[in-house]
């Protein structure tokens, strides 16, 4: 059945034939192209639990995830495997695979959009349903971004708006209004970062991130960390999803936001005159969350008016100083 269901989805295209031998006798490998010389590949896996209600924007948000952390680096995503953990169908009723079907639909769709190929996948009996992809990109090693590469002075710039712990939390929880905040976190999540790294690429910028499971706040203190400075982040200046301050006013909060805040605890600084609940939500996990892109300050318009030419948001969140002291290389104002 599963066969079946995967021959009904379409597999992105390949036009300069990057996928060289193995669809069609079912090798257990694939023969894949090396992108053009010069390039160096950047390899990365996801894998996420299932989130909201629909499988196919759940495959959308799984895959723009995955792909993210290529375009975090100011690369181009050159193919992808699917990776897939699912009930067994001893049960249909409770996970009918038709559900599978819809969850790789949607990644394919993604996929596709981003350029890439698909290069196979592994399935795996699980009791919940999971899905990512390993995915390899390209890009030029002297243009790659890194995450380590800050330098006072630089801004830092968010493609995408925070929340998507809180509000994951409220439509597993059915809290009045989920049906609105599940419509909100598919617009966000299934969002590539595409343009975030076209304008890394253009405007041959150092560093940047992506915004996933360490919230924020601990992504940027990894950056700091890498980069032996000190970040301000300003909670007044941080964009949120519609609904999620509100939600989170109500306790719907994830556990995740609290470990994340007490694991950067040792080197964190909150200052007194932050919103409370604002800085909280710095650590909040996000799912296939903004490019936080490092811009030097006379860059700052240049770099809003690229990512505003292209239908993209840019909110400067922060900015990077040099370091006082280990316990402060994250303040939160």
């Amino acid at each position: 059945m599963l066969e079946q269901i995967l021959a009904d989805i379409p597999t992105p295209p390949d036009p300069e034939g990057r996928i060289v031998h193995g669809f069609s006798n079912n090798e257990d490998a694939v023969l894949v192209k090396s992108p053009p010389a010069g390039m160096v590949l950047v390899q990365t896996v996801d894998i996420l639990g299932a989130i909201g209600n629909d499988a196919r924007l759940f495959g959308q948000t799984a895959a723009a995830n995955a792909l993210s952390d290529v375009y975090a680096m100011g690369g181009i995503p050159w193919s992808v495997m699917n990776i897939a953990a699912f009930p067994s169908p001893e049960k249909p009723e409770d996970a009918p695979i038709s559900v599978l079907g819809e969850i790789i639909r949607g990644a394919m769709e993604k996929v596709a959009e981003a350029g890439a190929v698909l290069a196979g996948g592994h399935t795996l009996d699980d009791e919940f349903i999971k899905f990512g992809l390993a995915v390899t990109g390209a890009v030029d090693p002297e243009r790659a971004t890194r995450n380590d590469r800050l330098t006072p002075g630089d801004a830092l710039i968010l493609t995408k708006p925070l929340g998507t712990g809180i509000l994951a939390t409220a439509i597993k929880a059915k809290w009045p209004g989920f049906e609105e905040a599940e419509d909100e976190l598919y617009h966000w999540t299934t969002r590539l970062n595409a343009h975030g790294a076209e304008v890394i690429r253009a405007m041959g910028l150092k560093a940047a991130t992506d915004v996933t499971g360490f919230g924020l706040a601990g992504h940027v203190l990894e950056m700091a960390r890498g980069s032996g400075v000190s970040v301000e982040l300003e909670t007044a200046s941080l964009p949120f999803m519609e609904q999620a301050e509100e939600l989170a006013s109500f306790g719907l909060i994830p556990a995740g936001t609290y470990r994340n805040r007490e694991h950067c605890a040792c080197r964190t600084t909150i200052s007194e005159s932050a919103e409370e609940l604002r800085a909280l939500l710095t650590f909040d996990a996000q799912t296939s969350g903004g490019l936080l892109l490092a811009v030097p300050q006379e860059r700052v318009q240049e770099a809003c008016e690229r990512l505003a030419s292209l239908g993209e948001p840019a909110y400067v969140v922060g900015r990077a100083r040099p370091l006082r002291e280990k316990r402060e290389q994250l303040v939160i104002l």
